[in-house]
């Protein structure tokens, strides 16, 4: 494999580096920049609650509540395309396939067209019904049904600008992502300010400040791609079709899809447990409770996107003890990571939750909700290392199983039982349980997969001599 480390010219330099560095030093490269990038995405969502939930009131804040989940459509349509296309380019860059990097683009831009198209249609036809079915109703329902369909006007830019920064990382180029975050949550954070705090436009005013942002997102990819940026040869607007293509982005994307589809499946029958054994205010307060977890694990995602480079272009290389041990570097480094976040989180809660529900004084009960909700953070990060590991080793089908089983093997039955017998409690006691399950069935599903590289590698090293 000595022709995988020749370096050509420059744009090969970080593919060599993660070939050929010490581990801990390409995770400390790689993750500060990529973990900084997705915290700043994870403030786009905590932004809109904050401004809605100061400037408009908890009427508006349980409306938007409603929505958010539905939004995560959208990124997970990007996720595919991003996640799918950057795995497929971190193999063709281990492999020196320069004819898959060159017409890369073209499909990403031939999928984010299709999907969006698709999703537009079905989600102006359906918006009502969708809020309603996350369990809104009233006002609720129609703040929440505004939200969303503004949201859905703008979703290509949500789509492709979120595919082509998971690209941006998928070469390595962390601190590159991370510029184009920082940009577009200023963005986003300054049309929040004029549109929902001083033009008073309420929760469609934070619709379109979201939109506004993921609009840069994709205007910078468009600059960045065009311009030459990028470690590989491309255009920017050239649109292919390319069958094999198409099929090993969606193949190695749709764990990413269907773990951001099953936190929808989560929230459907978590709020509508709360609106059916709660009030208002509890869906206002798991509203709240639910973004603050969400960007609580954006150091994990951060890792998890400096990871997939790392692996896929070491397993395109057939380097596999390599890929093995990147896992767990990265796995330890994220647990330790979200220590104090989770210690924070635990200790005083009250804290954090009054930044969206100012001067509102918690319940006792509420702060045991929000203790349980918190409760596995940590533990959360052999679970989500593991939904980048097995498609950047090309096999997308375990994360997938993973993905699905949580939710509708466990999260749907267990949510639809609990709340019956404990009430509002029943929702936190249960996603405690679940997802203490799943990580012992990842940490299985991991092993049996270091077991079987081993012996690919040992295979190889066998043949060789």
């Amino acid at each position: 494999m000595n022709t995988v480390t020749q370096i050509n010219n420059s744009k090969d330099k970080q593919t060599h580096f993660i070939l050929n560095g010490n581990l801990w030093n390409i995770m400390v490269q790689l993750s500060w920049p990529a973990i900084i990038a997705m915290v700043l995405y994870g403030l786009n969502a905590v932004i809109a609650a904050v401004f809605v939930g100061r400037f408009v009131g908890e009427e508006a804040l349980a409306g938007v509540s409603v929505a958010y989940p539905l939004t995560q459509i959208s990124l997970g349509l990007g996720s595919l395309i991003g996640v799918g296309a950057g795995s497929a380019l971190s193999l063709a860059l281990g492999r020196q396939d320069k004819e898959m990097q060159k017409r890369l683009m073209g499909n990403v831009n031939y999928l984010s067209i299709l999907v969006t198209l698709v999703y537009m249609v079905l989600g102006l036809l359906f918006s009502t019904q969708l809020v309603r079915i996350m369990g809104g109703e009233g006002e609720t329902l129609a703040l929440g049904d505004s939200y969303f369909r503004i949201t859905v006007i703008g979703s290509f830019f949500w789509i492709y600008g979120l595919a082509a920064n998971m690209i941006v990382r998928a070469e390595g180029k962390m601190k590159s992502a991370a510029v184009v975050m920082g940009i577009g949550l200023a963005v986003d954070v300054l049309s929040n300010y004029i549109l929902v705090a001083w033009l008073d436009f309420g929760v469609e005013g934070a619709a379109w400040a979201t939109n506004i942002g993921m609009l840069v997102y994709t205007l910078l990819g468009w600059i960045y791609f065009g311009k030459g940026f990028a470690s590989f040869r491309t255009n920017v607007f050239a649109i292919y079709r390319d069958a094999a293509t198409i099929k090993s982005i969606i193949g190695l994307g749709m764990s990413s899809f269907i773990m951001n589809f099953m936190n929808l499946v989560q929230a459907v029958v978590v709020f509508n447990a709360l609106s059916r054994y709660g009030t208002t205010a509890d869906i206002a307060f798991y509203g709240v409770v639910f973004r603050v977890f969400t960007f609580l694990l954006t150091p994990i995602f951060g890792l998890m996107r400096a990871l997939q480079p790392v692996i896929g272009i070491n397993f395109g290389a057939e380097q596999y003890e390599r890929a093995i041990k990147a896992y767990k570097i990265f796995t330890l480094v994220s647990m330790l990571l979200t220590l104090p976040f989770w210690i924070i989180s635990m200790i005083s809660p009250a804290s954090i939750l009054g930044l969206m529900l100012p001067d509102q004084i918690f319940k006792t009960s509420e702060m045991l909700y929000f203790r349980l909700n918190m409760a596995v953070l940590p533990l959360l990060s052999l679970i989500f290392m593991a939904m980048t590991f097995f498609p950047a080793i090309n096999k997308g089908k375990p994360a997938a199983v993973i993905g699905i089983t949580r939710q509708l093997v466990f999260y749907v039955p267990v949510m639809l039982v609990l709340p019956r017998w404990l009430g509002v409690s029943g929702v936190y006691w249960g996603s405690l349980v679940i997802d203490s399950v799943v990580v012992v069935w990842t940490v299985i599903l991991v092993t049996k997969e270091f077991t079987r590289l081993r012996a690919k590698s040992k295979l190889a090293r066998t043949y060789n001599m």
